[in-house]
């Protein structure tokens, strides 16, 4: 996807303020409300920001890299809750075969036993496990794979990933 000059600026604003919300993107770049923000954000920057688990906006490496204009180098630093770590150290790595979101529960399941329970005893569902999948996807830590059903594996090597802290 091609940027323009106007998308590019914004882009660094999110990488610069980061985390950040709504309102501070819409007083640095002038706008009339969060909703045009947001409106802004997903037709012109959806492939570059998430939002966390706080719904603060956040820049996906790859904007970094665009903002930069260089590879970052060791590993890149991503925001992940807790279901989103445990996900991302128990899926195929980016040579294996990709694995369906019941599969990869599964192997929660066997990694981490009543670790995986929550502070109500509840285990997570397949439904959580989708959801930390594409938001690791959209981070750009994961990737989808179509076949019969719907697989995911990493997009890059473990290692080159830091947790990022709050």
């Amino acid at each position: 996807m091609t940027l323009s000059e106007e998308a590019k600026e914004r882009l660094a604003d999110i990488v610069e303020l980061q985390p950040t919300k709504n309102s501070a993107l819409q007083d640095r770049w002038e706008m009339e409300s969060g909703s045009d923000v947001h409106q802004y954000l997903e037709s012109e920057l959806k492939e570059y920001y998430y939002r966390d688990d706080d719904s603060l906006i956040r820049a996906t490496a790859e904007a970094r890299a665009i903002v930069t204009g260089e590879e970052p180098e060791g590993p890149t630093e991503v925001y992940m809750s807790d279901l989103e770590q445990k996900v991302f150290a128990v899926a195929p790595g980016p040579d294996a075969e990709s694995e369906s979101v019941v599969s990869v529960l599964h192997r929660l399941r066997e990694e981490y036993g009543d670790d995986l329970r929550d502070e109500d005893g509840e285990e997570p569902s397949a439904k959580d496990v989708r959801r930390a999948l594409q938001t690791l996807k959209r981070k750009g830590v994961v990737e989808l794979v179509y076949r019969t059903v719907p697989t995911f594996r990493l997009a890059v090597e473990r290692d080159s990933v830091a947790i990022a802290e709050d």
